[in-house]
């Protein structure tokens, strides 16, 4: 993932790309919540969870995950939380996925992100708390 230019976060080999999107009614408890799942999640090869492999991963916010086009041709954003409440949320996942034991690699919160995905499967999964 580039941000500006300059690489910001990036893993190699097998791992998770998660993108987290907050909304209203999120907690640091939904936070701790999403990263044990994360953790233990049995998607990789044979079945393996990124704990089993040591697997890392690279979180990016993403609150265009709220997005709601179901009216008109534009997306409105109001199921997205705000940034200053998003933004420590999306670290709350973070920190709970490092003391856990994962290699967790960032995106630049708020920033145009450029991000490049390598989706072996494809399979994406979307978790909610």
């Amino acid at each position: 993932m580039t941000v500006g230019g300059r690489v910001a976060g990036e893993i190699d080999g097998p791992g998770l790309l998660v993108l987290v999107g907050v909304t209203h009614d999120d907690t640091p408890e939904k936070a701790a919540k999403l990263a044990a799942k994360l953790w233990g999640l049995r998607i990789l090869e044979d079945e393996k969870s990124c704990s089993d492999l040591g697997a890392p991963l690279l979180v990016v916010s993403q609150f265009t995950l709220y997005g709601d086009a179901r009216k008109g041709r534009r997306p409105t954003w109001t199921a997205a939380a705000p940034g200053p409440m998003a933004e420590p949320l999306v670290e709350a996942v973070v920190t709970e996925l490092r003391a856990l034991g994962a290699k967790v690699e960032t995106g630049v919160f708020g920033a145009d992100m450029k991000v490049e995905l390598v989706n072996d499967g494809p399979i994406t999964v979307i978790l909610e708390y």
